[in-house]
């Protein structure tokens, strides 16, 4: 097991480049792009970088020559022949062969496209424009890329016995989480945490803790990479990237009205099983269920990721059996926010009613709150998101009325739209 807190004390980036490969990300990446890539491989789109914690002054802490060399590190990836071969020939959810020969091809000759950094107001803006199946693979990387060089900012100024307490009290801190999850009956639990991680080390610590504290009910990781180097499964579905592009290319009212559906529609043409799972809440959870074609109520479950997890739960439970279906057979995954309280408190809520897992992300793999002067290392909001599709803007609503993005004009049409009244807001920790 490495000794993290030397290799941070003597660390130098070559050595550990914060992104070390292109299947560093999370695994609903990978099925995204190949769906993209087969339905909407010429549409055109902008990411940017959003700092929801605006007191964190990345462009403060972090130097712009430090990131420009991270972020062309990434460019000068390619995939290895064993990256590639774990790909086409592992068993994922059950199937073989998952990512088709076509795509294959195309993501063993792919380089990221070019970046976009400015300094404005103490914030970088990094943004990335190009064809979708490319452009969506910088996400994963780009924010690990910030939040890891925000970690070293802060670490750099700490001596060698310095960092040993801090790593050690930070692993004391995760095995205490452990240990309160380990008697929960029947628990299925994911890391989810590659996005906004401490570090790549750091992370890679935190899912062999996991794999031995928990055993089975560690149900795996969405980290390709590790996944690929700990034997582990690499779990993952679909996010809210594909409604908020589909919409976004959508002409008339009817149109955007249909397109969440036209995102399922065509990932049920590649998918069966546990993939399919819905996201029901980029416009809305209960418009959308309300409005729902009955093929969609067999899909296997539904993931809440916005809003009251226990309310939407309720919402899907009363759903499945509005359309004759039997909530026990249905999995619900919770991942919004997640740390131990809410884990122990939803699956006592939920274990005996329905299927549930948990896909547990940002206080997995970097909770260093309290264990630093000033809190230097509390994790904090930072996204990375489709803007624009050929031009036109993207949009958000969520059940959460503080994760909403998009120009107020297109909101104030979604809303109508889709119909979305009131909402109540929630505070986004992470």
């Amino acid at each position: 097991m490495v000794d993290i807190a030397t290799r941070v004390h003597n660390h130098k980036w070559k050595i550990d480049p914060i992104v070390r490969s292109l299947i560093d990300t999370d695994f609903y990446k990978l099925l995204m792009c190949q769906s993209v890539f087969r339905n909407k491989p010429d549409t055109t789109v902008t990411f940017s970088l959003i700092n929801r914690s605006k007191h964190i002054r990345l462009a403060e802490m972090i130097d712009e020559g430090e990131l420009r060399e991270q972020l062309d590190h990434v460019r000068s990836l390619r995939l290895t022949r064993g990256e590639s071969t774990w790909l086409r020939g592992n068993t994922f959810y059950g199937k073989r062969q998952m990512f088709r020969p076509d795509f294959m091809e195309w993501f063993e000759g792919l380089q990221l496209p070019p970046y976009h950094l400015e300094k404005r107001d103490g914030q970088y803006e990094l943004t990335f424009e190009g064809s979708w199946p490319e452009v969506m693979l910088w996400e994963i990387p780009a924010l690990a890329i910030l939040m890891e060089l925000r970690s070293r900012a802060v670490l750099n100024t700490m001596g060698r016995f310095e960092l040993k307490v801090l790593y050690a009290r930070a692993m004391t801190k995760l095995w205490e989480k452990v240990e309160r999850l380990r008697p929960l009956e029947g628990l299925k639990i994911a890391d989810f945490g590659t996005r906004r991680r401490h570090s790549y080390l750091w992370q890679d610590w935190c899912v062999q803790a996991m794999t031995e504290g928990l055993g089975d009910k560690f149900s795996g990781t969405s980290n390709c990479l590790i996944a690929m180097k700990r034997d582990l499964e690499a779990v993952g579905t679909n996010a809210h990237e594909l409604p908020m592009v589909y919409s976004a290319l959508a002409e008339t009212d009817d149109a955007l009205r249909q397109a969440p559906y036209d995102v399922l529609a065509d990932w049920q043409e590649e998918h069966d099983g546990n993939l399919r799972i819905i996201l029901p809440d980029t416009y809305g959870t209960r418009g959308f269920l309300d409005r729902a074609p009955d093929w969609l109520a067999g899909w296997t479950g539904i993931r809440i990721d916005s809003g009251d997890p226990a309310t939407w739960a309720e919402v899907a439970i009363d759903w499945w059996k509005s359309r004759g279906e039997d909530p026990s057979k249905k999995l619900i995954i919770f991942s919004d926010g997640l740390d131990v309280d809410k884990i122990v408190e939803l699956h006592a809520q939920f274990a005996d009613r329905v299927r549930i897992s948990f896909g547990w992300g940002t206080l997995l793999t970097n909770d260093f709150r309290g264990l630093t002067e000033n809190d230097a290392l509390a994790p904090f909001s930072l996204v990375c998101k489709a803007i624009s599709a050929n031009g036109h803007p993207t949009v958000k609503l969520s059940d959460n009325p503080n994760k909403a993005m998009g120009p107020a004009d297109e909101v104030a049409r979604y809303k109508r739209v889709f119909g979305v009244g009131e909402q109540v807001g929630m505070e986004v920790v992470v």
